[in-house]
């Protein structure tokens, strides 16, 4: 019998959405994560290198010991060899084209709202955050984000994020996400 391949982002022990599933704080939602996926039979955990990393800047892997880490699979997608629907890149760089644009627009707005401001710090601090929600939001934003979509179309496997933008991508290349409680489903029955 072939094993359920998952794949896991950061996002599932981070953020407070998702890591109470498993436990408060990263360190705990991950250790107690690892308790069930070591148990579980028709299952089988990856992470790409990349999202692994991650983890690690916001878990304390002295608490984590290594034999518990046996149960999630670190494996780097296969970048040069898996092959992606020209649609796909399409709609990504008309995405990406879109929010420059916005981010444009937003910074024109900043420095209108500056002028003959005395506050111009807290007009920077709007800028930032308008300009970050423009640009990242619902998107794909960085190389862990990729590395999750092509392993996850690379194994056949289930993604669980909590990221929105990962999954709106996800989706479009026919790839099943998991919310965080679907998970600890899987794991517990």
């Amino acid at each position: 019998m072939k094993k359920e391949r998952i794949v896991l982002d950061t996002s599932v022990f981070v953020n407070p959405e998702a890591k109470y599933e498993f436990g408060r704080k990263p360190t705990s939602a991950f250790l107690n994560f690892l308790k069930l996926a070591e148990k579980a039979k028709d299952v089988r955990f990856y992470m790409p290198p990349s999202v692994f990393d991650e983890l690690m800047n916001f878990v304390d892997s002295s608490k984590i010991p290594d034999k518990s880490l046996l149960a999630v699979h670190k494996k780097a997608p296969k970048r040069y060899e898996l092959k992606l629907p020209a649609l796909f890149l399409y709609e990504l760089i008309h995405d990406i084209r879109k929010r420059v644009d916005r981010g444009l627009r937003i910074a024109e707005r900043g420095v209108r709202e500056a002028q003959g401001q005395e506050k111009v710090d807290d007009v920077i601090k709007k800028l930032r955050h308008s300009y970050r929600v423009a640009l990242r939001t619902d998107t794909l934003d960085s190389r862990e984000d990729i590395d999750l979509i092509l392993l996850a179309k690379e194994l056949g496997a289930a993604l669980v994020t909590i990221d929105n933008g990962v999954i709106l991508w996800a989706h479009k290349l026919g790839i099943k996400c998991l919310e965080a409680k679907e998970l600890k489903s899987i794991l517990e029955g």
